[in-house]
């Protein structure tokens, strides 16, 4: 078998295999992109990047000869067997032997592979199958255009668009309309006159044989065939889409009891969200506060990036949520969305307080409110308080989840926005 690879190597042509590639190791690339985000800094969490992938579980297509038939290898760089002749085994090999070299290292090692992913792959990778809970359709008050659809016909367009069958349709309708001479007839006509001078006619009959076919002559190169008002162009119109209108207000405690770990662990978790948000959905406001004692709605930036601290009263960014849901974002018209985060550590009496805007407020507003509390590495099982108090309500509309190390993240992120709802029920 001889295989000769003439193409002229043109730029992208890997593109289709690496495209195949990624279609077949979907599985194997999703978890490494996936244990690949608990390294990452904060602001890399949308970016591309080298992912490293096992070479073991990949079927990779490879040539092979069939069975039966005559097999006679050649292998390269070959100058001192002939056919028939045993090879000897190389010094330094595996085996019984013993002999001197260098033998092959101990220990086990598996083959992998790097692949290099753009931003727009790794996110597809990185947010599949996720969504937000309970998206309904309110009142609609936003549309934006996604394709086209048809519309019709116009007078003008590009030469593209023409629609032939139109066209030809009005310009039978205008040929009927004016009466405009049949080929058939413009041949009768100039037979009869051929006759009429070959038999040698009167004049006056050859005259008026010959005036009926100027005539029609005259009539056929007046009426064209196709005229330019009979061209018609097929028109197109942007299809208006109306989107539901969501907003997701980001809640952290950073509050003193929240240590550099638990901040960055909220961190992370609240970067995961604001990616896979402004990714899935074009019409989603977020809403970003902060609170220790007190609440206060910031921008982006603060909200990842301030290093203020103080007491901690979970109950003042509760009722800094309501009133900002109030005030710009009523019940009727969007899909309210809470996720909070903090380590729990609240006043029990604040708690109580807590517990009643959460259950009389916030809850019967909300669509989904998820509730993650960070701790320290190898915390143990026992809950907070404030864990406790929120999960005395038992509401549907409320998950709530626990995580104590960065690698763990993305696994509990993906449960609470997870398409399929058994997946957000369960650990809950």
């Amino acid at each position: 078998m001889n295989i000769i690879d003439r193409r002229l190597n043109p730029s992208g042509k890997n593109l289709p295999n690496r495209q195949r590639f990624l279609r077949r190791a979907r599985k194997i690339v999703r978890e490494a992109v996936r244990k690949a985000s608990a390294s990452r800094g904060i602001r890399e969490m949308d970016e591309g990047g080298v992912v490293v992938i096992p070479g073991t579980g990949i079927d990779e297509p490879f040539f092979h000869l069939g069975e039966g038939g005559l097999r006679n290898p050649v292998f390269p760089g070959n100058k001192e067997f002939g056919e028939g002749d045993r090879l000897r085994r190389p010094p330094g090999s595996g085996g019984g032997g013993g002999g001197g070299g260098s033998g092959a290292g101990e220990g086990k090692s598996e083959d992998e592979y790097q692949i290099a992913l753009s931003a727009e792959e790794f996110l597809e990778f990185f947010l599949e199958d996720l969504e937000l809970p309970d998206l309904e359709r309110r009142k609609i008050s936003v549309t934006e255009s996604e394709g086209i659809r048809r519309a019709g016909y116009s007078t003008s367009g590009s030469p593209a668009s023409i629609s032939v069958s139109r066209t030809m349709r009005n310009s039978l309708s205008r040929r009927l309309a004016l009466r405009r001479p049949k080929p058939d007839d413009v041949k009768e006509a100039e037979e009869a006159l051929a006759l009429a001078e070959a038999e040698g006619a009167e004049p006056a009959r050859i005259a008026a044989l010959r005036e009926t076919l100027e005539h029609l002559t005259r009539r056929t190169r007046a009426i064209a065939w196709i005229d330019p008002i009979d061209i018609r162009y097929r028109r197109f119109e942007p299809l208006p889409k109306p989107t539901a209108q969501a907003v997701m207000f980001c809640v952290m405690d950073v509050s003193a009891s929240m240590s550099e770990h638990m901040k960055d662990i909220a961190k992370r978790f609240f970067m995961l969200l604001y990616v896979f948000l402004n990714k899935r959905y074009k019409k989603v406001d977020i809403v970003f506060i902060r609170h220790t004692d007190e609440a206060q709605e910031v921008d982006e930036h603060t909200f990842f990036h301030s290093t203020e601290s103080g007491g901690t009263r979970v109950s003042s960014a509760l009722l800094e949520t309501r009133d900002i849901a109030r005030k710009r974002y009523p019940r009727d018209d969007w899909n309210i969305y809470i996720a909070q985060a903090s380590d729990g550590d609240n006043d029990p009496r604040d708690n109580m307080e807590a517990i009643a805007l959460l259950g009389e407020d916030l809850l019967p507003m909300a669509q989904y409110f998820a509730y993650l509390e960070v701790n320290e590495p190898g915390h143990g099982t026992i809950a907070s308080s404030l864990w406790r108090a929120y999960e005395s309500l038992k509401n549907p509309v409320l998950a709530q989840r626990a995580v104590n190390r960065r690698e763990d993240i993305y696994p509990i992120f993906r449960e609470l926005f997870s398409r399929d709802p058994a997946t957000r029920e369960q650990g809950a």
